[in-house]
């Protein structure tokens, strides 16, 4: 039987496989797609395929981090820094969820749940920088401030300097971010020694 925190590390190193695989998928399928010009959302009212994938992926994607982030709980939340990262964590994945269920035809909450999404998750990671530093993970608390800052970079970016009409540029750039980072913790938990699967 697998232990626990190896399960959801696997979690956390396959879901973000299959959400960009979805994402890029629905791009296939929408052939008027423009990364200049358009959101990803707009990717999830499109007619057949496009939306299916689009929608499928981040709705199961969600759930899933969720699972990854029971197991995050075990290997960062020992301290309060890293409990309020978990929390804000698992906000991130209740946003991602929602955008796939309220698409933008449900406004304003498709728009509520986005803007959480790129908020919570930038966040998270840069809380997550304090538990690491606490617990000694020099060079993973580094990577994980890279990654946030990479993860809000394109957003503070285009809020002040626009540099497209469109969103989908710093959606995909920021969402790339919060994967590599949910790919690397995935990989550390998965090869995790017994001595945290038997606490």
């Amino acid at each position: 039987m697998i232990k626990f925190l190896k399960f959801t590390g696997l979690v956390g190193l396959i879901t973000p496989v299959l959400v960009f695989a979805c994402i890029l998928g629905a791009v296939v399928f929408w052939s008027s797609f423009s990364w200049l010009n358009n959101a990803l959302s707009d990717l999830g009212v499109q007619w057949g395929v496009a939306a299916t994938l689009f929608n499928f992926g981040l709705v199961v994607g969600g759930f899933l981090l969720m699972i990854f982030a029971a197991g995050l709980s075990t290997f960062l939340g020992k301290r309060l820094l890293g409990k309020v990262g978990v929390c804000l964590f698992l906000v991130a994945c209740v946003a991602l969820v929602g955008i796939g269920v309220f698409n933008e035809t449900f406004s304003p909450t498709h728009y509520i749940v986005s803007v959480m999404l790129f908020v919570f998750m930038p966040v998270a990671l840069l809380v997550f920088v304090g538990s690491l530093w606490q617990q000694g993970k020099r060079n993973l608390g580094l990577l994980t401030l890279a990654l946030g800052l990479i993860a809000a970079a394109p957003w503070v970016l285009e809020f002040t300097v626009p540099y497209v009409s469109g969103v989908a540029v710093p959606e995909f750039v920021s969402g790339l971010a919060g994967a590599v980072w949910t790919m690397v913790l995935g990989y550390l938990m998965l090869k995790e020694p017994e001595k945290a699967d038997s606490s």
